[in-house]
Parts: C-alpha cells; sequence; structure tokens
C-alpha cells in the first residue's frame, strides 16, 4: 500500500494518558509497528513513562516485534499489566456463581472438581482497598481466555476447565475472578486450575483500578 489507516485502541491507564479509547491515524508503506509507537508517543507524550509497561497486540495477538509490517485495516492495541463469552470462558458484568462455573466442567467421570474464588480484598500491603474497578479488551480476553482453557487440558489431560471473570465495579468481598478445574482424580485437577488461574493473570488482557483509600492505581503500573 501507499499509505492506509489503521486504528489504535487505549485501554486502561494508556486510556487515561490520552484522553480517548481509540485513534485512527494514517501509516505510510512499509511502516512497522515501532514506527507507529513513535508516532503515538510524539502526538501523546504522557504515554512514554508506560511503555516499559506496556504489551502490544495487533488484531487481537500479542506481538513482540516492533518490526512487523502494519497494513491497512491493522487494529492495534496497547495493553498495560494485566491484573487477571460464553459457555466456559465468560466476561461478564453480573455477579459470579462459583457453582455455575463448576456446573460447566462437571460429568460423571469426574470426581475431582476444584474450584478458585479470587475476591476484593480489603487491603494491598499498607494501603486501605475501598474498591476495585475491572475492565477489558473484551473480544481480544475471550480469545486469550479460550487458548489458555485449550492450552491448560492439553497439559493437563483429561481434565475440563471453565473460568469466568466478573468486570465493572467490585465491593469489597466480591469475586473478581472464578477458575474450576475437574478431572477423574484430584492431583491434576488441582494442577490445571492453579496452572489456569495464573495464565489468566499473566496474559488475559482485563485491567484493574485499585480505589485506595489515599488514591488510585493502576495494578501492575508500580506504587
Amino acid at each position: 500500500m501507499s499509505e492506509g489507516t489503521v486504528e489504535v485502541l487505549f485501554f486502561a491507564a494508556a486510556r487515561e494518558r490520552v484522553g480517548v479509547g481509540s485513534q485512527r491515524l494514517t501509516v505510510a508503506s512499509g511502516s512497522t509497528l515501532g514506527d507507529l509507537i513513535d508516532r503515538l508517543v510524539g502526538l501523546h507524550p504522557t504515554l512514554a513513562p508506560l511503555l516499559p509497561y506496556l504489551r502490544l497486540a495487533v488484531n487481537e495477538a500479542f506481538v513482540a516485534d516492533r518490526a512487523r509490517t502494519l497494513v491497512a485495516g491493522d487494529v492495534v492495541a496497547l495493553i498495560p499489566p494485566v491484573s487477571g463469552g460464553r459457555g466456559r470462558t465468560v466476561l461478564t458484568d453480573q455477579v459470579l456463581d462459583p457453582l455455575a462455573v463448576e456446573r460447566a466442567v462437571r460429568g460423571p467421570d469426574r470426581g475431582g472438581v476444584v474450584t478458585f474464588t479470587g475476591c476484593v480484598r480489603d487491603h494491598t500491603g499498607d494501603h486501605g482497598v475501598v474498591r476495585l474497578e475491572y475492565e477489558a479488551y473484551r473480544a481480544m480476553a475471550l480469545k486469550v481466555m479460550q487458548a489458555i482453557l485449550e492450552e491448560t487440558e492439553a497439559k493437563f489431560p483429561p481434565v475440563q476447565v471453565a473460568m469466568h471473570h466478573r468486570l465493572g465495579v467490585l465491593e469489597i468481598g466480591e469475586a473478581a475472578v472464578v477458575v474450576s478445574a475437574a478431572a477423574p482424580h484430584r492431583a491434576p485437577a488441582f494442577a490445571a486450575c492453579a496452572y489456569a488461574i495464573e495464565r489468566l493473570k499473566e496474559d488475559v488482557p482485563i485491567f484493574k483500578r485499585e480505589v485506595r483509600s489515599d488514591g488510585t492505581v493502576w495494578v501492575g503500573l508500580g506504587p
């Protein structure tokens, strides 16, 4: 292409720094992801301090190579640190029901069912926490959740896994995430549940803001 338009998506702290959730930019032929990031920093200098923390995604897939050439129609997302659908992978604004997550994996041949429920606590270190606010890059988050589910089930056969995550404003004590794993025996169910929640916290683009008694912070961006 001689030139074309790409869309850039901003989430969480990146969105706050820029002041908008998305921006369309025209890029020249041969422009790379790195070129685009340099241009964005020029347009929005407040992004610069976030760059060491951001991951990049193109068309809902993580990309580490900033030499990646962009083409017209690409959607580039700036992904801050993640906190943490349908069926067994769900994002919802509604209260989570751990029993519903378990029902998604239970079966007559699965005698071991392990469920992890992550709830909002009232402190982080010395800071009192008032509430949590979650947002997500929904389309990509669901894709990554599904990939983690498949990865976990391949690693610990014949386990079945489900993961549901809450979005929006959560009060102290409310469930933010529920992961269930079921297998014929307890050992793979325990292992799969632990593995799945760690992978979810690492890669799923769900962003957590702590509202504290002494201010607010996007989790993962330091104090």
